[in-house]
């Protein structure tokens, strides 16, 4: 036993998201753009600097899927806040993404959009309420499902896929767990212990939530190691996913995979130095391979690059 006192989370005083504020809520989101119009935005742009990399990018992502390679989207939480899964879900159904890699918070936004409608907390007045993150039905759901899931040896995505799926909730179709499931695409969620609203929900299982994220990992190891000529994007994760994704391809280098032709992209608001030199720069010194920052809004660049990308394969 510990030698220091633990906070007993059984104490902790949980609302409803019935009743909770919140600021983002599924009407609001993207709906997917005409590949024909975001065809034209590009071709309109100049042969210069961010615009003739993302260029490069839509064609790489298109030769990418024309060669049967793997093309891994990883997502950071206000990706999801933002709208815009339904554009990535577009490239999931066209068969352009063929791995789905988030993080916890991701996660948590993902499932809240499918079972409810809404999402994304005021977490300065919540904080200082004592109300952060102190919701029964996300907590518990999730939760349970990640112990099932452990219990059945699934990943930590999987299990939550796999139960959005079985629910049937509301709003599945704009949920990108759901959607991997469906499709069978590999979704896996990474996580940081302590990092998510629903770790200090009274039923997380701390061994059951390592169990499975630590599966993602080395199912995202797995797709990894087939890097040559593969395609990795981080959406908007600055340091969690950057951290995950250099050691999963550490692991598959070492099992052989060959990093020749790796097309790396970091897509975010800001640029900021994990994402740059573990996303961009690092794994980008093999033959071929090449690393790009693109920086912009996400909920303007995500639906202009995904239509770019459908617009790409269509040629």
């Amino acid at each position: 036993m510990s030698r220091y006192r633990a906070a007993d989370l059984s104490r902790l005083t949980v609302g409803s998201v019935a009743t909770r504020p919140t600021r983002v809520r599924v009407e609001e989101f993207a709906r997917p753009l005409d590949p024909a119009a975001a065809r034209a935005v590009i071709d309109a742009l100049p042969d210069q600097l961010a615009a003739r990399a993302i260029r490069e990018v839509i064609q790489r992502v298109a030769a990418a899927h024309r060669g049967g390679r793997p093309v891994l989207a990883m997502i950071g939480g206000h990706v999801i806040k933002v709208g815009v899964s339904p554009c990535l879900i577009a490239l999931m159904e066209r068969g352009v993404v063929t791995h789905l890699a988030m993080n916890g918070a991701a996660a948590i936004h993902d499932v809240e959009i499918a079972r409810i409608g809404t999402t994304s907390e005021d977490v300065e007045s919540a904080l200082h309420a004592g109300t952060f993150g102190m919701v029964d039905e996300t907590g518990d759901f999730m939760n349970a499902e990640m112990i099932a899931g452990r219990e059945r040896g699934e990943g930590l995505g999987e299990a939550w896929g796999r139960a959005l799926d079985r629910e049937g909730p509301p709003h599945a179709s704009a949920s990108l767990l759901a959607t991997a499931w469906r499709l069978g695409v590999p979704a896996t969620v990474h996580v940081a212990i302590g990092t998510d609203t629903i770790h200090h929900h009274p039923r997380c299982d701390g061994a059951a939530l390592g169990e499975t994220t630590l599966r993602d990992f080395r199912i995202l190891a797995a797709t990894l190691e087939r890097a040559q000529g593969a395609v990795a994007i981080n959406f908007g994760s600055a340091v969690l996913m950057p951290e995950v994704f250099l050691k999963a391809l550490s692991v598959a280098r070492n099992l052989g995979a060959d990093l020749s032709g790796l097309t790396t992209v970091n897509l975010d608001q800001i640029q900021h130095y994990r994402p740059r030199v573990n996303v961009v720069e690092r794994p980008t010194r093999a033959p071929g391979a090449r690393g790009f920052a693109l920086t912009g809004h996400h909920e303007i660049m995500v639906p202009l690059l995904s239509a770019a990308i459908l617009a790409e394969i269509d040629r």
